[in-house]
């Protein structure tokens, strides 16, 4: 029997990576006249890792990155309008619509069915709360965490708040660093289920012990595996 099944939220219940892509490939026809593609996707990259620790993650660190790299680029070249360009496309992504994955309010009600589900999301507070609101979905969850990013100790704490053993938890993402590793870490079991544009800042190796882990294709599979293992 499991105390919490805990969800991120972006690319695991609504599409989320495809819109930051298509923004990202505005930003390279942008920067065309400076650098060729894969140099800007390097440069863009670059910019991401260095921000995180200046504007932490989402649509708004996304947008002040994509103006980084194209400075870096363009420098005194770049003119006035590829700026109001790119604050074009981070306000186009700040209201992209929020795409629920097929037959995910189903999948909710069979995981509520098991055990109280908290939704365990990173990035901007406002943003993340104006996408749970269009999803639909607040109301299947038990709790809320928008937190600025997924450490073992950020695991500890949700399961000690919600009075939850670790060992009688599930986390699962799409995130190997940031929903598989740390809550594995935290003492609790780990869903990792890929979707294609994932964030190679996301990425990581598997878990050696695979005794509490497991790949699945869709969360529509949690249900069962849930079952098997309980």
């Amino acid at each position: 029997m499991l105390d919490l099944i805990c969800l991120d939220a972006d690319d695991t219940l609504w599409h989320n990576m495809r819109f930051f892509a298509a923004a990202e490939e505005a930003l390279l026809a942008m920067l065309a006249p400076f650098a060729d593609a894969g140099i800007a996707r390097e440069a863009m990259a670059a910019a991401e890792l260095r921000n995180l620790a200046h504007y932490g993650y989402g649509a708004k660190s996304f947008t002040l990155s994509m103006i980084e790299a194209a400075l870096d680029l363009g420098g005194d070249a770049l003119p006035l309008s590829a700026i109001r360009e790119i604050l074009a496309a981070g306000k186009t992504l700040l209201a992209h619509p929020v795409e629920l994955f097929e037959g995910i309010e189903d999948t909710l009600d069979q995981l509520a069915a098991r055990a109280r589900l908290v939704l365990v999301t990173k990035g901007d507070l406002l943003h993340q709360e104006t996408k749970l609101a269009a999803s639909g979905l607040g109301s299947r969850f038990a709790g809320i965490e928008i937190v600025s990013d997924k450490t073992p100790d950020t695991f500890r704490r949700l399961f000690a708040r919600y009075d939850a053993r670790p060992e009688r938890c599930v986390m699962a993402g799409d995130s190997m660093r940031s929903d598989v590793l740390p809550a594995l870490a935290a003492g609790a079991w780990a869903v990792f289920i890929p979707q294609a544009d994932a964030w190679a800042h996301e990425a990581a190796a598997p878990p050696e012990d695979r005794a509490r882990f497991a790949t699945l294709d869709r969360l529509a599979d949690l249900p069962a595996w849930i079952d098997r293992i309980a």
